[in-house]
């Protein structure tokens, strides 16, 4: 469904929620639930005809083509999301995943990381804290573990969500009671992101040290489940958030270690390509 569709005028009670990056992945798994709960989801995608054929298939009320390094954008896909309803949810999802040391990275890749990663979820804030109506609402940022503590082979990528953990629990504390803002921390989900790591790569390594990839649905459900919740940062799973925590508080210490967790790493990659 187009925005420019025609959209009858909605009763009071109806509610609506942002979803962006959500044509697929994550994003399509937490519009689907949503959509379930009865909220009218706007799906925003960078990828626009992605976001209209998945809203078409899920029964979301509008699929929009969003490019969230745009604050216009999502001023737009606000104003889309209030012609549905009430805005009671916004899901910063989109994001990149480029892996690399920095020394590897390339100048295009890091401006790549901080303008999608962190700016297009400070603008997605920016938007849902204005759209927000008396009674408020809950933000979900799509961080990852990785925001947590070091991460080699994921040194921007790591540092973009790590600005966006901190950003937000800065913005729940800065904000009424009646607006709650959460990080949700996922260790590696199967997803084309983490498909386009760079094979035998630092960062695949490290992904796959943790053992079990996530699912997409594991991860929709938790970010659901952060709606109403005072909960402000998330890990998932909750053993490899403690674990990454305590290799941010001795890094110096993680150092040593990292020669045999990328190892480990690498050996669990290769079974999940064979697999």
């Amino acid at each position: 469904m187009s925005p420019s569709s025609s959209v009858e005028p909605v009763e009071t009670s109806a509610t609506s929620v942002v979803v962006t990056g959500a044509a697929r992945g994550i994003g399509r798994g937490i519009a689907e639930r949503m959509v379930a709960r009865g909220h009218r989801v706007v799906v925003t995608d960078v990828d626009g005809e992605g976001a209209a054929r998945t809203a078409a298939e899920i029964g979301a009320a509008a699929g929009l083509a969003h490019d969230v390094r745009d604050p216009a954008a999502h001023a737009a896909a606000a104003k889309e999301a209030s012609r549905h309803g009430v805005l009671v949810a916004w899901f910063n999802n989109a994001g990149v995943g480029d892996d690399g040391t920095l020394a590897d990275t390339s100048e295009e890749a890091v401006r790549r990381l901080v303008d999608v990663n962190l700016l297009g979820t400070l603008w997605g804030m920016r938007a849902a804290l204005e759209a927000f109506g008396d009674a408020g609402g809950d933000i979900v940022n799509t961080a990852s573990l990785a925001g947590l503590g070091p991460v080699p082979g994921y040194a921007v990528y790591a540092a973009s969500k790590a600005a966006i953990v901190s950003a937000t629990m800065s913005v729940d504390a800065e904000t009424p009671r009646r607006v709650r803002a959460h990080a949700l921390c996922p260790d590696g989900v199967k997803t084309a992101m983490l498909d386009g790591q760079t094979p035998g790569g630092l960062g695949q390594a490290m992904v796959h040290s943790g053992g079990r990839i996530l699912t997409v649905d594991e991860v929709a459900d938790e970010a659901v489940a952060l709606v109403g919740s005072r909960r402000v940062v998330k890990s998932v799973p909750g053993w490899r958030g403690g674990v990454t925590r305590f290799a941010a508080l001795a890094p110096s210490v993680a150092k040593l270690a990292i020669g045999a967790v990328a190892a480990k790493g690498r050996r669990a990659a290769a079974k999940h390509t064979a697999s």
